[in-house]
């Protein structure tokens, strides 16, 4: 019995003992996950660069998403009826203005031809039987032999031997057009599109689908849409009385291609549709760029640029801000060489620079890199570079 007390005594004081050991062993290790975390005392500041904005003349540029069409878009159709025997092109494919295309079974044409040219050489040699007759007539009349009745009876089936010529010649001249319409050549220089129709297929005038759609494409026309307030703001910053005016006023404007290059050549605004789309409230506009090279084809998307001036805007690096929540933000320096967040508004972009509209003032510090180690209020050290040396590197 003594044996027994001895061990239960010796448990009881012993699961105390444990349990005291527990709570301190996490207690300490709080308290080293806890000075792990924080801040180690003298830590040195950051070093970072950080710009002094100033005010610089720069062009701003205004973005109309723009759908591309060549200056013509001509149906290829036949004029004839007929099996199409002959195809000379491809789809895609570059041609030059009178290059054969396509070739329809000449073969009745032809034969059409022949007929009409066999029925002429008849005409002609009754018209020249006609001419014998009033020749041979004519004397007769003059000598009293004959009624002049018959001299003039002659003289009609001439004419009409003369009329039936024509009529001969003038069914030839159809007929060889209408052989000439079997092969079907561009009309301009241009691209092919898609030829839905497959050798062996009965084509003609009445056909539904057209052989094929040729762009010409020396020239493209770029149409893109305002909207009322862009209009608005258009009619008030350019100068001139009428709408034609304002136009011819515009500068040329650049095309930004689907995978954000800028078309190297610029272009011209032309036209401006005369009335809003009342359904989406927009106003349609034709810009038009030179394409000598082929690179811009129909069917093409992308964005005029509408080049606008300022006189003096302050401008920031694009590197030196960042976004939440779609905002632009900039980190501000004091003169305690703390740091701030601060929202800034921009009306475009100049280069690599955000045109500043407001949130900034010209003298204020920005931090340029190394954003994404600051919160607000923290304290830097600041490294001043100049703004002009930036601009010079990267110009606007």
């Amino acid at each position: 019995m003594n044996t027994m007390n001895q061990t239960r005594i010796s448990k009881l004081t012993v699961m105390p003992i444990l349990i005291l050991a527990l709570f301190f062993s996490e207690l300490a290790l709080q308290s080293c996950n806890s000075a792990s975390s924080a801040p180690v005392a003298g830590m040195p500041e950051q070093t970072l660069p950080v710009i002094s904005l100033n005010t610089y003349p720069v062009s701003t540029y205004k973005e109309f998403t723009a759908s591309l069409e060549g200056s013509r878009d001509i149906e290829i159709r036949p004029q004839v009826d007929g099996y199409l025997d002959k195809i000379y092109v491809d789809e895609g494919a570059a041609v030059h203005k009178g290059q054969l295309l396509f070739h329809i079974d000449a073969r009745p044409y032809q034969e059409q031809l022949n007929n009409a040219n066999a029925n002429l050489q008849s005409a002609k040699a009754a018209l020249e039987n006609a001419s014998i007759n009033v020749e041979k007539l004519a004397p007769l009349v003059q000598n009293n032999v004959i009624s002049d009745v018959q001299l003039k009876s002659a003289k009609a089936a001439y004419d009409a031997a003369k009329a039936n010529v024509a009529q001969a010649q003038a069914a030839v001249a159809s007929a060889s057009i209408n052989l000439g319409f079997t092969n079907i050549t561009a009309p301009a220089d241009g691209f092919i599109g898609k030829i839905p129709l497959k050798t062996g297929s009965l084509v003609g005038r009445s056909t539904v689908d057209a052989l094929t759609m040729l762009s010409e494409t020396k020239e493209m026309r770029v149409y893109f849409s305002m909207s009322e307030t862009d209009f608005l703001q258009f009619k008030k910053q350019i100068a001139g009385n009428t709408i034609e005016e304002k136009i011819k006023q515009l500068p040329q404007v650049e095309l930004l291609l689907s995978d954000n290059s800028i078309y190297p050549q610029k272009g011209k605004v032309e036209v401006v549709q005369g009335q809003f789309d009342k359904s989406i409230g927009t106003i349609n506009f034709r810009a038009t760029f030179p394409n000598a090279l082929g690179l811009l084809r129909s069917g093409n998307t992308g964005k005029i640029r509408v080049p606008q001036q300022a006189s003096t805007s302050i401008i920031v690096p694009q590197e030196a801000t960042f976004e939440t929540q779609d905002k632009i933000f900039v980190f501000t320096v004091s003169d305690s060489s703390k740091v701030t967040g601060k929202p800034i508004a921009v009306t475009g972009r100049a280069g690599n620079y955000y045109v500043v509209a407001s949130g900034l003032k010209t003298g204020d510090k920005i931090v340029y890199s190394g954003l994404g180690r600051l919160q607000d209020g923290m304290k830097i050290n600041p490294q001043l570079i100049s703004m002009d040396s930036l601009t010079k590197v990267n110009p606007f």
